[in-house]
């Protein structure tokens, strides 16, 4: 008797684009100036992406365009949480210090500050328009495209 296998990783596929977004505005800014200039109407989802048990946690703006079969979606890439830093119990004088940790979504880039993902089906938006649209934005500093299949946590961009 044969014996076949499937594997789940053959039927995923990558059909979004991703650019990265290097600039220092909070995100609810940064979607506004993103829906100005690409005439989009990105909304903030209820909850965050939530990794490592609420370790982390990572804010999401989405929009489904339903005439053209799109889904947008503006992730922050940057996630500063402050922690009670460990100090000795042996001291005299009881003192707690925070420290600030920082967790990245997509380690990898770890100075991109935000992902915009765009979901197509039809495969017809042209990466290079809205590259330089973004660009066009004084406030950005910079922003390119990813390749997302070179990206080794792109599990963290499936949601």
């Amino acid at each position: 008797m044969a014996l076949h296998k499937l594997l789940v990783d053959d039927f995923y596929d990558d059909s979004y684009k991703l650019i990265a977004v290097h600039c220092g505005l909070e995100d609810y800014r940064l979607a506004y100036l993103l829906n100005k200039a690409l005439d989009l109407k990105l909304e903030r989802k209820d909850k965050d992406l939530d990794f490592q048990y609420m370790t982390s946690s990572y804010s999401i703006f989405e929009w489904n365009n339903e005439s053209q079969y799109v889904t947008w979606n503006l992730i922050s890439n940057v996630c500063k949480k402050e922690q009670d830093s460990l100090y000795s119990t042996g001291t005299l004088f009881k003192t707690s210090e925070k420290t600030l940790q920082t967790f990245h979504l997509i380690s990898e880039y770890k100075r991109v500050d935000y992902f915009i993902k765009i979901s197509d089906e039809i495969q017809k938006t042209d990466e290079k328009l809205i590259v330089s649209r973004i660009q066009s934005i004084p406030q950005i500093i910079t922003c390119y495209a990813v390749d997302p299949l070179k990206i080794k946590s792109k599990d963290h961009l499936i949601f």
